[in-house]
C-alpha cells in the first residue's frame, strides 16, 4: 500500500504512541486533583503546553488545548466577533477557499448580522496582501486567512497579512492546521493574534489540538463547566493525547528541514510526471506550496472513480478535503481558483510523507496515468472532447 493522503490524517509517530500509552498506564490522574497522582498529571500537562508554545514562539499562557482544529477555529472567530460586536465592529475579512470550519462559522455570524467579505484567491491559489488591506474597514474586527490550503497546499503570505492587520489595529487569525509541523511558523514575527492547529496532521493523535491566543485577547467559551484551560475550555483535559501531541510536534519541528527536503523531491517528481498526462493541470502555485502537496485536475473524468481505481492498485489518495468527502459537489477550493465544475470534478490530491520512495513515486505516476486513460476510454465527456463537439479547457 502507498499512503498519499497525509493532509487527511498522518500516522502517529512511534514516539507519540509511546508517550500516550505510557501516560494511560502510569500517569492517569486528573490534573485538577490535589493529590500526587493528579499533580503529576498537571505537571505533564504544563510541560506539554511549554513544548507546544516553544514550537511556535509563543508563551505557554497563550496556548489553550482543544479537541482539534475545528474547535480552535470556532473559538477564535467567535471570540473576535464577540469582541468586535462589543466595540461596534461587525465586519470580518476572510478568503473564499478557507476550510469549512471557518466558512461555516462565518455563515453563522452572517445570519447574526455580521458583514463577511470573502476575498478571491486567484488562479495561483494565493491571497494578495494588498487586497486584504483594501478590504479592511473602520468596522473590521477580524481578518482570518489560512496559513496553507488543505486541498491545493498553497502557502499564504501570512507575515505580510499579519503586518497589515497589526498596523490597522485588526485581530488576525490563521487556520494553520496544514502548516504546523511542516513549515516554520512563528507567531511573533508573523504577527499572528490567534492560530489553530490539530495534532493528527503532524503525526499526533486524533481528537487533540490547540488554539494560540495572544495575551490580552479575551476568549469566548464554547464549553461551559469547570475551570480547566484557565476557565476558557471546560472539561477534564486529555493528558495522554495532549502530551502525545507535544511529543509529535517537537519531533516534527526538529526534523522539519530534512522532512521537507525529502517531500519536496518526491513532490516535484510527481508534478513533472503527472504533467505528462494530456489535458491535465496542477492546481495552485507550483513553488509556493506545502512540501508534500500535489493537486491535479484531469479533464474528462470523475475524481471519485479515479480514487476507487487507485485504491484497487493500492494507492490511498483523495480528491479534496476529508471533511467533505461525502459530498458530490465539486471542491469549493477549486471553484475559487477558477476551475469550472466539469474540470473540478476530476481532481486528485496526493499529500505525501517524507518516507515516500522513488519507486513508489514512479508507481503513483504510472498508476494515475493508466487509470486516467482507462476512465477516458468510456467517458462520453471525453469522447465529445476528442470529437470536437466540445472544447478542451485544460
Amino acid at each position: 500500500m502507498i499512503y498519499a493522503d497525509n493532509a487527511a490524517t498522518t500516522k502517529m509517530s512511534a514516539a507519540a504512541i509511546q508517550t500516550m500509552v505510557s501516560l494511560m498506564n502510569e500517569n492517569y490522574g486528573n490534573p485538577s486533583s490535589l493529590y500526587s497522582l493528579g499533580q503529576k498529571a498537571k505537571e505533564t500537562l504544563e510541560d506539554a503546553r511549554k513544548t507546544v508554545a516553544e514550537a511556535i514562539s509563543a508563551d505557554p499562557r497563550e496556548i489553550y488545548f482543544t479537541s482539534g482544529g475545528s474547535e480552535a477555529d470556532n473559538q477564535a472567530i467567535l471570540s473576535a466577533a464577540a469582541l468586535g460586536r462589543k466595540n461596534g465592529k461587525t465586519h470580518i475579512v476572510s478568503s473564499a477557499f478557507e476550510h469549512h470550519a471557518v466558512l461555516h462559522t462565518l455563515e453563522k455570524l452572517k445570519s447574526e448580522g455580521f458583514d463577511i467579505t470573502l476575498l478571491d484567491v486567484h488562479e495561483n491559489g494565493i491571497v494578495r496582501p494588498e487586497e486584504v488591506e483594501a478590504a479592511i474597514r473602520d468596522d473590521t474586527c477580524l481578518v482570518t486567512i489560512m496559513y496553507a490550503n488543505n486541498e491545493i497546499g498553497t502557502i499564504q503570505p501570512i507575515p505580510e497579512i499579519g503586518a497589515i492587520c497589526r498596523r490597522r489595529g485588526v485581530l488576525f487569525h490563521t487556520d494553520a492546521v496544514q502548516a504546523i509541523g511542516h513549515i516554520p511558523v512563528n507567531t511573533a514575527t508573523d504577527q499572528i493574534d490567534m492560530l489553530s492547529a490539530s495534532a493528527h496532521k503532524f503525526h499526533g493523535p486524533k481528537g487533540v489540538g490547540f488554539l494560540y491566543a495572544r495575551k490580552g485577547i479575551r476568549l469566548t467559551n464554547l464549553i461551559e463547566g469547570g475551570a480547566q484551560e484557565r476557565g476558557k475550555r471546560a472539561g477534564t483535559e486529555n493528558v495522554p493525547g495532549i502530551a502525545a501531541m507535544a511529543t509529535a510536534l517537537k519531533e516534527a519541528v526538529a526534523n522539519m528541514a530534512d522532512s521537507a527536503a525529502a517531500m519536496k523531491k518526491q513532490r516535484d517528481r510527481l508534478i513533472t510526471g503527472l504533467k505528462q498526462i494530456p489535458h491535465s493541470a496542477l492546481n495552485g502555485d507550483e513553488v509556493r506550496r506545502l512540501p508534500g502537496n500535489v493537486n491535479f485536475c484531469f479533464e474528462g473524468i470523475e475524481g471519485e472513480s479515479l480514487l476507487l481505481l487507485l485504491d484497487d492498485k493500492g494507492i490511498q489518495a483523495s480528491s479534496g478535503s476529508a471533511c467533505t468527502s461525502g459530498s458530490l459537489d465539486p471542491s469549493h477550493v477549486l471553484l475559487a481558483i477558477g476551475r469550472v465544475h466539469d474540470v473540478a470534478h476530476g481532481s486528485l490530491r496526493l499529500s505525501i510523507g517524507d518516507d515516500l520512495t522513488d519507486e513508489e513515486t514512479d508507481e503513483i505516476i504510472r498508476s494515475v496515468s493508466e487509470v486516467v486513460t482507462y476512465l477516458r476510454s468510456f467517458s462520453p465527456v471525453w469522447r465529445d472532447l476528442v470529437a470536437g463537439k466540445t472544447k478542451f479547457i485544460l
